[in-house]
Formats: structure tokens, C-alpha cells, sequence
């Protein structure tokens, strides 16, 4: 299996005014690719090559003589995850099965809006909220850097990039802004669905 740069599952400029095409140009074809190519080059002639990017992930975590395939390796799937959970009039309110799990595990679909948006705000510096699903049990959490809940023994369900590339082109320094705008207008709660 090789390790290549996913395709965007939309256009460039679909997720404007939002993210701009230029924001995407750059997040992904710059920043998840530099990603894609680190991690060639590290898993290149090892054990882990021809490994699937979930087993890579798994082998490499709290490793530290692996800090550098890990890091790589997480932040492809990450991105990947990342870029798979927005679509072009999305976000606003889940609906059905998902709906019912998030107001039987959080009191309510706005308390987890609410809780994920203040994931987003309160991670320091660069890294991830989640809405992850814990023994049964759907859960908020964030992650700095490149930390992935897979490394936690966590299924990922939804995730917003608060790393600056993500949204400093389109939002300056206006995280907040940037995570409104993610949860109104981009998520696509059927793709979160399906991760259930």
C-alpha cells in the first residue's frame, strides 16, 4: 500500500466564503503533501513500508524513536480525516441517530456544539478538537500537534484543524470566527454519521 495525497473530496473553491480556494490550495497541497512526502521518505526501506497509514499510526505511537514518522504519519491521516468532514452547505444541526447520541451523551446537540467549539478555542498553540466516540460513550477531546485519538484507543467522529494554516489566510488571528464558521456552514454531519 502506498502512501499518496488524497484527493480533496470537493473543489477548490467549494468551501468558500468559508475557506477560500487559496486557503485550500495551501493546506493541502502544500502542507498535506509536505506531510505525505516526509512520510515516504522516513517509512522508506523499514518495516513500515507498504503498511497501511492506520498501521503506521498505530506502530509509531509513543514511540520516540519514531517521533518523526509518527508526527507525519498522524498529521496525513488527520488532514485526510479533516478534509472528509466538511462539504459545501454543510454544518448547522445534526439530525437522526447521530442527533439523538450527541443529546444522550452530552444533554444536548447545542452542549456538544458548544463543548467542541471550546475544545477548538482552549487548545494552546497548534492541534485538533474531536468528537470522538470512548468505550461506547461520544466524548470532546483535543489533541496538540499531530496527536490523533487512534493513539488513544479512540474512534474519531469529527474534527476541526485549529493548527494557524487552517484558517489564518481567511480568519487572521480570529479563531473563534474560524469555528463558527466550521460548525454553521461547513460540516457535513453525514459524513459523521457514517463514522459512527
Amino acid at each position: 500500500m502506498s502512501i499518496t495525497l488524497p484527493a480533496l473530496p470537493y473543489g477548490g473553491g467549494e468551501l468558500a466564503p468559508h475557506i477560500s480556494e487559496q486557503t485550500l490550495g495551501f493546506h493541502h497541497g502544500k502542507h498535506h503533501q509536505t506531510y505525505v512526502t516526509n512520510l515516504v521518505k522516513l517509512i522508506e526501506g523499514t518495516e513500515l513500508e507498504g503498511q497501511s497509514l492506520e498501521a503506521i499510526v498505530k506502530a509509531s505511537a509513543g514511540d520516540p524513536a519514531r517521533a518523526g514518522i509518527f508526527n507525519n504519519a498522524a498529521q496525513v491521516w488527520n488532514h485526510t480525516f479533516y478534509f472528509h468532514c466538511m462539504k459545501s452547505g454543510g454544518g448547522g444541526k445534526p439530525q437522526g441517530a447521530l442527533a439523538e447520541r450527541l443529546a444522550k451523551d452530552f444533554g444536548s446537540v447545542e452542549a456538544f456544539l458548544e463543548q467542541f467549539k471550546q475544545a477548538g478555542l482552549t487548545q494552546f498553540g497548534s492541534g485538533w478538537a474531536w468528537l470522538v466516540e470512548d468505550a461506547g460513550v461520544l466524548k470532546v477531546t483535543k489533541t496538540a500537534n499531530a496527536d490523533t485519538p487512534m493513539a488513544h484507543g479512540q474512534k474519531a467522529l469529527l474534527t476541526a484543524d485549529v493548527w494557524e494554516h487552517a484558517y489564518y489566510l481567511d480568519f487572521q488571528n480570529r479563531r473563534a470566527d474560524y469555528l463558527d464558521a466550521f460548525l454553521a456552514h461547513l460540516v457535513d454531519w453525514d459524513f459523521v454519521a457514517t463514522q459512527l
